[in-house]
């Protein structure tokens, strides 16, 4: 026989709890220029790449796995963490359209730095 003048117990709220985070001493980083992001209904898959000045290929250095809830989460800590950083350092600037990495990657134009020129042959005295 079932006591109906019990109430279920309240759900608990999560608490902000401290988490120990340890970097290994040997940790090694890697750079990336370049994501790509994929997903299913349970999964963010990101993988990080280094993309090369004038190379038409990436090679994926690391792969993060994450629930959606957990890809929300590092958004809005990403998020936050830009606004503090822009609130310190400035507006951080793109440039319009285009992929970054292609803006920052493509060929160079004729007559950009970086682009080398033809040597220029002297005027001869023969004149």
């Amino acid at each position: 026989m079932s006591n109906s003048s019990q109430k279920p117990a309240a759900p608990q709220q999560p608490q902000n709890r401290k988490i120990k985070v340890e970097l290994p001493r040997n940790l090694d980083s890697t750079y990336a220029n370049f994501a790509v992001i994929t997903h299913s209904f349970s999964e963010i898959i990101v993988d990080f790449a280094t993309v090369m000045p004038n190379a038409p290929q990436a090679r994926v250095q690391n792969r993060i796995v994450m629930t959606p809830a957990n890809a929300k989460l590092l958004h809005r800590a990403l998020g936050e963490n830009l606004a503090r950083f822009e609130g310190q350092n400035g507006e951080i600037k793109l440039p319009p359209g285009g992929s970054l990495a292609d803006l920052l990657f493509r060929p160079p134009s004729p007559g950009q730095p970086g682009q080398q020129n033809p040597p220029q042959t002297p005027p001869s005295n023969d004149e």
